[in-house]
């Protein structure tokens, strides 16, 4: 026990150590150096550098501190052992004078130390910019690439230089890519996908100058798009890849949505704001792409089903979504909202599991009819087995849902409570409450624990 309790850190074994250098930043690491002797060279054989600008402790006036960031990272990079490196991860607001600078740390990373892994923020956050640093864009060297051995580039507010034969230069190594606020044309996205053959998994967010943007690729199996909003323009989004198990739409505003050859097609995401007058119309046409995907088994989509099944143009009446087994819907509670689940749940008669989550809404729902209005609310749910209610906060349209389903889920075993805290003006909050599990005890009912199952299970009739 003595012998023990004489044990340190430092007693750890090196490869321990280098693990839990990782998860610092870099400057972090560098002053593990000071602890002791056998800490002094950790740092420069860590696998991996991370360099963010905002930890870097700040200097009056603003652009020292840029200046001192940028000389500590040539130093790094000068005192840092060449040993191969998995991530590379860098955060900085970028001005044209230190685009050498960039540049030499972005082919080190690549050409000397065969990043695995390379993260380039040139935006952090709106805070750190002001009209000056907004004019300021890195122009990234694509073809840098090719001496090195990236398997995920993500890169943030750049410009991409595509070398002129793009398509047949073959980047092989790349098998995943995330662009943000990066100036994205028809023919730059053309070429990344054909010079990219092995590209698995694709992350669009926040990029312009496109029109009639095409995706077709053999290899890509996961897509991600969001906020494509440009209202000035008609643009169309063509999305072909025969492999791809999963797409995500969040905040894409194309005004002709086209999916080819989506028999692959597992899992399907869908958010665009609930903006009740303006953002509809977008959140129908994705929706509407379902059409092409029969195989869709996780569903990921806002509670709007009321007023696109009563619109003009809803689904055939044939349409069903039988393969779907998990639901996540952002909802209300309300009659309206119960409506519209009662609209989609017909569609997915295997369904199994419902993650419910909370829905901010910008207006009013339309009105229903008086009939509707009125009329009990039948789910059909015929195989589901367990329901999550994410900040769930015991308000009577909630209770009211409960019952409902406790009534009418005649497979129905679980229900669970994620509890939130409501604030002084009825915000949800950020502080979450114990779990409540709710669960069938066979013929004596429904029984209640709290947490993790610990607290002595009792009848919940009073409580519903």
């Amino acid at each position: 026990m003595e012998e023990a309790s004489n044990q340190n850190i430092n007693d750890l074994p090196e490869e321990l150590l280098l693990r839990i250098l990782t998860f610092l930043p870099t400057l972090d690491s560098i002053q593990t150096s000071l602890i002791s002797q056998k800490w002094r060279p950790l740092w420069s054989r860590v696998p991996s550098l991370n360099l963010p600008f905002e930890l870097f402790p700040s200097y009056e006036p603003p652009l020292d501190t840029r200046q001192f960031f940028a000389e500590f990272i040539d130093r790094v990079l000068i005192l840092r052992s060449n040993s191969p490196i998995h991530t590379f991860r860098l955060s900085f607001i970028y001005h044209d004078h230190y685009g050498s600078h960039v540049d030499s740390w972005v082919r080190s990373a690549i050409t000397h130390l065969h990043a695995r892994e390379l993260h380039l923020d040139f935006f952090i956050h709106k805070d750190f910019h002001d009209e000056e640093t907004l004019n300021h864009k890195y122009d990234f060297p694509f073809s840098v690439l090719r001496n090195g051995y990236v398997e995920n580039l993500c890169v943030t507010r750049c410009d991409l230089t595509l070398p002129a034969k793009m398509s047949t230069m073959r980047f092989c190594s790349i098998g995943s890519m995330y662009l943000d606020q990066v100036y994205l044309t028809d023919q730059i996205m053309s070429d990344l996908i054909l010079g990219c053959p092995n590209l698995e998994a694709l992350e669009l967010q926040n990029c312009w100058g496109h029109h009639h943007l095409k995706i077709c690729s053999t290899r890509l199996q996961k897509l991600v798009l969001g906020y494509f909003y440009d209202s000035e323009l008609q643009e169309t989004l063509v999305i072909d890849c025969p492999n791809l198990f999963s797409i995500s739409f969040d905040c894409c505003a194309f005004d002709k949505f086209v999916l080819k050859n989506a028999s692959s097609l597992v899992e399907f995401h869908v958010d665009i704001v609930h903006l009740i007058d303006g953002s509809y119309c977008y959140w129908s046409k994705v929706v509407r792409l379902l059409g092409q995907a029969p195989n869709v088994k996780h569903l990921n989509v806002q509670n709007w089903w009321f007023k696109f099944l009563t619109s003009k143009d809803p689904f055939p009446k044939s349409f069903m979504l039988h393969n779907v087994n998990l639901l996540e819907l952002r909802t209300g509670f309300t009659q309206y909202d119960l409506v519209g689940m009662a609209a989609l749940l017909k569609l997915c008669p295997n369904l199994e599991t419902m993650i419910l989550q909370y829905l901010f809404k910008i207006g009013e729902d339309d009105r229903l009819s008086e009939e509707l209005q009125n009329k009990p609310v039948n789910l059909s749910m015929p195989n589901l087995k367990q329901v999550t209610m994410k900040a769930y906060t015991a308000t009577e349209d909630e209770l009211n849902f409960l019952k409902i389903l406790i009534g009418q889920g005649v497979a129905l075993q679980k229900i669970v409570l994620a509890r939130t805290q409501v604030g002084e003006e009825g915000q949800i909050g950020e502080r979450s409450l114990p779990i409540v599990v709710l669960y069938r005890e066979g013929s004596q009912g429904w029984k209640c624990s709290w947490a993790l199952h610990s607290a002595t299970p009792h009848s919940i009739d009073s409580e519903l």
